[in-house]
C-alpha cells in the first residue's frame, strides 16, 4: 500500500437535521413548497408495465440491445454531449446516464469511465461549469465518460414511453434552472416555481411530513370512516410488511394506534378502544387472506362504533373527535404513500441500478475485455467498495479494470464524522415520522441564510467546501441544483456504517468490509484534510482492509492551505491542478493493462 500526504453529499444530511432542530420556521416554509421542490428532483410517471430497454440522444448510435429507443432532445440542464436512459428490470425506473464523448484528438483509451455520485445528489456535481467539470476533464483525457443518476436522482424517472420521458425531463430541467434564478432574485421558497413548470409537475404531497392538518370532515359519516380505517389497516398489513422487518413493522403499526390513542386518553371509551386495538394488531401480523380481511373490516366498524358513542357524550376531550380522527388517518395514509413511493435502499443501487448502467455502458462503448473504469464520490465510492466485497465473496469478476474513491468509507466508527448525528434516524420508528428527507428543498431554503448577512448558517458551507476552494456562483449552483430527496429506507441502511462492523446489507447479516480483502481490483483512495463528513481516518479505516499491492491512499490538503473539504475533491478550484492528474495517472496505469 502506498500512503502519501499531498497537497455533499451526505454532509447535508447533517445540515438538514440541524435545521430541523434549530430552524422550525425554516422547515415550515420548506414543507410548504410544491412537491417537486421539497421532495427532490425526480418525476414519477404513471405506468403499469416495465420493459427492458434503453434509449439515447445520440442519433448515430446503432441499436445494441433489444427495444432501444432514442430521446431526440436532451433538456438544457444536461450539459453532457448525450443523455441516455436505461431501464431497470422489474422496477419501472429509467436511469439517466450523462455521456461525455472524447474528441478524436484526445489520447485513445481502452475502457469507458463510470462516475457515481453521493447520496441524494445528481450528475451536476461532476459538471458545474465548463471550467469546473470533473467529467469534462476526464473526457478531455480520452475517457468515454458516463455519469449515472440512480433512481430518485436528477433526471432519472418512471416513464411509459419516450415522449413522456422527454417531456418530464424538460419540465424538471426548467424547474431546476428556475430554482437558481429565483433564489438569486430573492424570492421566498413558496414562490420559487414558475406556472409552466408547476403545471408540468405532480401535485404537492408535502402534507405528509407537514404537521399542519390536511383536511377536516364536516359531518359524521360512519361508512366512510370504516372504509378509511379498513384501507389503512390493510395497507399496513399488505404493503409495509414487505417494506420493513417484522420488528420494524410492529413499531410502525403500534405508532399509528398511539396517534389514535392520544385522541381518546382519559375518556370512558379508552379501555374499549385498547381491547379492539389489541385484536387489530394481532390480525395485522397475520398473513393476508379473505378471512383476515373480513375480520379487519369488522374490527374497524367496531372501532368506529366506539368512537361514535364517544362523540355523543358531553366529554370535552371528545368534542370534534370524528374530525380529528379522519385528519389523523389521512395524514398517516399520506405518510404510507411516501414510504411506499420512496421504497429503495443502498442495496437497490448496488444490485440493480449500477449493474444495469454498467451493462448498458459496455454495450455502447464495447471495451474489448468487457471492463470499465469507475470513480465514486462519497456514497458512490461506498457502492464501488461494496461491489468489490460482494464479488470477492462470491469469487466472481466485477469487470472493473480499476477504481478511484473520493471521500468514501465502509466504516465510520473510528472517525469524528459529523454524520454521526444521523444515528437517531437508525430508529425504525423514524421512518414513519420522517419517511423522506427533502434535502433539495432544505438546502434551497437554507442557502440565503448561509450566503448573505448575517450568515446565520454559514457553517453549512464548510461542510461542503473549504474556504476559497469554490467560486461562490458554483457553490450556489451546487447547493440549489445538485441535491435530491433521500428515502428513510436508504438512511436506515447507511447508518449501519456508523455501528460496529461497518456497513451491512439490508438483512443486517452481510458486512461489506469483511470481504473487501478478496478483491483483486486496483484502488486509489483519496481523502480531504478538512473533510468533516468523511475524515481521512474514516477513509483509512477501509483502505487498510485492501491488499497492500492493490491500494494507494492519499490525503489532499496542506498545513497552510489549500484545504480540501468533502466536495472539493470533485469541484475544488485547486483539484484541477493537484488532484485530477493523480486520478488520471491511476486510471491510465490500468487502462493499458
Amino acid at each position: 500500500m502506498v500512503i502519501t500526504q499531498s497537497n455533499i453529499n451526505p454532509a447535508i444530511h447533517f445540515a438538514s437535521s440541524t435545521i430541523c432542530r434549530s430552524r422550525h420556521h425554516l422547515l415550515r416554509n420548506c414543507f410548504s413548497l410544491p412537491r417537486a421542490a421539497a421532495f427532490g428532483r425526480s418525476l414519477t410517471l404513471n405506468t403499469s408495465t416495465t420493459r427492458t430497454r434503453a434509449f439515447s440522444t445520440n442519433d448515430t448510435q446503432d441499436e445494441i440491445i433489444a427495444d432501444v429507443e432514442k430521446l431526440p432532445n436532451k433538456p438544457p440542464i444536461c450539459t453532457a454531449d448525450e443523455l441516455h436512459y436505461v431501464s431497470v428490470n422489474n422496477s419501472g425506473w429509467r436511469l439517466a446516464l450523462w455521456r461525455y464523448t472524447p474528441s478524436p484528438q484526445a489520447p485513445p483509451r481502452n475502457h469507458p469511465l463510470l462516475l457515481l455520485s453521493g447520496v441524494g445528489t445528481n450528475a451536476i456535481g461532476y459538471d458545474l461549469s465548463p471550467g469546473s467539470s470533473f467529467a469534462r476533464y476526464m473526457c478531455g483525457q480520452g475517457f468515454d465518460t458516463w455519469i449515472l443518476e440512480v433512481r430518485g436522482a436528477g433526471l432519472s424517472m418512471h416513464g411509459s414511453d419516450t415522449k413522456d420521458v422527454e417531456k418530464s425531463a424538460h419540465a424538471m430541467s426548467e424547474f431546476m434552472e428556475a430554482a437558481v434564478e429565483n433564489v438569486t432574485n430573492g424570492l421566498p421558497p413558496g414562490e420559487q416555481q414558475s406556472t409552466n413548470t408547476q403545471n408540468a409537475l405532480e401535485k404537492a404531497e408535502i402534507a405528509a411530513v407537514n404537521k399542519e392538518p390536511t383536511g377536516i370532515a364536516t359531518a359524521w359519516d360512519e361508512s366512510k370512516l370504516v372504509t378509511k380505517l379498513t384501507e389503512t389497516f390493510m395497507r399496513l398489513s399488505e404493503r409495509l410488511s414487505g417494506f420493513l422487518s417484522e420488528s420494524q413493522f410492529n413499531i410502525m403499526s403500534a405508532k399509528f394506534f398511539d396517534q389514535i390513542s392520544r385522541l381518546l386518553e382519559d375518556s370512558f371509551i379508552f379501555e374499549r378502544f385498547i381491547e379492539v386495538r389489541g385484536k387489530l394488531l394481532s390480525l395485522l401480523e397475520t398473513r393476508q387472506n379473505s378471512a383476515v380481511a373480513g375480520q379487519i373490516r369488522d374490527l374497524s366498524r367496531k372501532l368506529v362504533d366506539i368512537i361514535e358513542e364517544g362523540q355523543l357524550s358531553v366529554s370535552p376531550q371528545l368534542f370534534d373527535l370524528q374530525e380529528r380522527l379522519i385528519t389523523t388517518i389521512e395524514d398517516f395514509q399520506k405518510q404510507l404513500d411516501l414510504i411506499i413511493k420512496y421504497d429503495w435502499d443502498f442495496d437497490h443501487y448496488l444490485e440493480e441500478d449500477v449493474p444495469a448502467a454498467m451493462e448498458y455502458i459496455r454495450a455502447q462503448s464495447k471495451p474489448k475485455d468487457g471492463r470499465l473504469l469507475a470513480i465514486g464520490h462519497s456514497m458512490g465510492g461506498i457502492l464501488l467498495y461494496a461491489m468489490l466485497s460482494r464479488y470477492g465473496f462470491k469469487g466472481r469478476d466485477p469487470k472493473l479494470a480499476a477504481i478511484v474513491t473520493l471521500a468514501s468509507s465502509l466504516d465510520y466508527t473510528s472517525s469524528k464524522s459529523s454524520l454521526k448525528l444521523l444515528l437517531p434516524l437508525a430508529d425504525p420508528a423514524q421512518a414513519l415520522n420522517v419517511p423522506v428527507v427533502p434535502l433539495g428543498a432544505l438546502l434551497s431554503a437554507a442557502y440565503p441564510l448561509s450566503s448573505r448577512p448575517p450568515y446565520v448558517l454559514s457553517w453549512l458551507n464548510d461542510l461542503i467546501s473549504a474556504q476559497d476552494m469554490m467560486h461562490p456562483e458554483l457553490l450556489k449552483k451546487l447547493v440549489l441544483n445538485n441535491f435530491c430527496t433521500i428515502p428513510a429506507k436508504l438512511l436506515l441502511q447507511l447508518t449501519t456504517a456508523f455501528r460496529e462492523g461497518g456497513l451491512r446489507d439490508r438483512s443486517g447479516k452481510f458486512f461489506y468490509k469483511d470481504h473487501l480483502h478478496k478483491s483483486n481490483v486496483p484502488v486509489l483512495a483519496l481523502a480531504g484534510d478538512r473533510d468533516l463528513i468523511c475524515p481521512p481516518e474514516a477513509v483509512y479505516e477501509t483502505v487498510k482492509l485492501i491488499p497492500n499491492h492493490l491500494v494507494t491512499y492519499k490525503v489532499f490538503g496542506e498545513r497552510d492551505g489549500p484545504h480540501y473539504a468533502h466536495y472539493d475533491l470533485v469541484g475544488g478550484q485547486m483539484a484541477v491542478e493537484q488532484l485530477y492528474p493523480c486520478v488520471v495517472q491511476h486510471l491510465s496505469d490500468y487502462d493499458s493493462t
